[in-house]
């Protein structure tokens, strides 16, 4: 299953973000990960969720974003949960780019038994239909 939280700056998506993880550590069965661009949410989650920098990984495009998500459950079949924050400082500002991440996300969570939860900055009116049957 997916989930995009899409609104623009300032709309609450990282708070909605943090309450779905701590919901996610309170009920999960395996581990909860959250990539997110930068350390700014250090303080914010439980200690259990493991917290991943982008940046420390270089990870600046969605082939990329992808190899390391793909890693991720290659290396641990026990994740359960993973939230991205900031998509699009991750992967860049591309919105067709973004949206094909997305799409690639569902399949990717539907063939391996995961929950991912995207936070995206930018307009909800604007994202195409295919993106908008997972707000």
């Amino acid at each position: 299953m997916i989930q995009v939280i899409m609104g623009l700056k300032g709309s609450g998506k990282t708070k909605k973000l943090i309450d779905s993880i701590h919901e996610a550590v309170a009920n999960a069965s395996g581990d909860v990960v959250c990539i997110e661009y930068g350390k700014k949410l250090t303080y914010d989650v439980n200690y259990r969720v493991r917290l991943v920098d982008s940046q420390e990984y270089g990870i600046s495009n969605p082939d990329m974003l992808k190899g390391f998500l793909s890693g991720l459950h290659a290396g641990n079949f026990d994740i359960t949960n993973v939230y991205i924050d900031n998509l699009y400082k991750t992967i860049g500002n591309d919105r067709a780019a973004g949206e094909e991440f997305i799409l690639w996300c569902a399949k990717f969570a539907e063939n391996n038994n995961m929950n991912i939860t995207v936070t995206v900055s930018d307009d909800a009116a604007l994202a195409s239909d295919a993106v908008k049957a997972y707000l």
